[in-house]
């Protein structure tokens, strides 16, 4: 089996792509070692010293580290993530799910709209894109012209987070749907 690995906008998380389906559909976000229940994988790679988050997405993991560097801890997570598809065990546990893209979700029911404009949006231009470096955006709400999005994997605590969000999420919304004013991250 052969893993390999990006870099992402994010110097804390690394993208590893272990060449298989990881997800079948949706994506889940775990910041700790307690979430990791949720799934095998997971538990191997929190069982890494530094690590402190796993996101896993399609047919990729990223991996975000609390200390230590990268030449030291990525032969440790390569070792877990090749340990776990080689022994054929689940990705994610049994009666886990993956993460809801429209649980919490707030908005008017005159805006329905407006909001299925921006989730197409989200779908078919910036989540593609997003999923390149190693993360994913997901619609939360939407209410008087601000846009609520949740930022995961390597977008989660990214430096340059705000600008994605700033100028370029926000400017392609605003093109498509000039009743957005902003686009804010929960």
């Amino acid at each position: 089996m052969f893993i390999q690995t990006e870099a992402t906008p994010n110097p804390a998380t690394l993208k590893f792509l272990p060449g298989r389906i990881v997800m079948g559909s949706g994506t889940l976000d775990l910041r700790d070692a307690d979430d990791a229940v949720r799934s095998p994988l997971a538990q191997r790679l929190f069982g890494v010293s530094g690590v402190s988050g796993v996101f896993l997405g399609s047919d990729f993991i990223t991996v975000t580290k609390s200390d230590g560097e990268w030449p030291h801890l990525k032969p440790a997570i390569l070792g877990a993530i090749m340990e776990h598809f080689m022994s054929g065990a689940p990705v994610l546990a049994e009666n886990s799910a993956a993460d809801l893209e429209d649980e919490g979700e707030f908005f008017a029911p005159e805006d329905v709209q407006t909001v299925e404009t921006i989730k197409d949006l989200l779908e078919t231009r910036i989540r593609p894109a997003v999923a390149g470096d190693g993360g994913d955006i997901t619609f939360r709400g939407y209410r008087d012209g601000t846009v609520y999005l949740v930022m995961k994997g390597a977008c989660s605590g990214c430096p340059s987070s705000t600008a994605t969000l700033k100028h370029g999420i926000q400017n392609l919304l605003r093109h498509f749907l000039p009743e957005v004013r902003e686009v804010e991250a929960v």
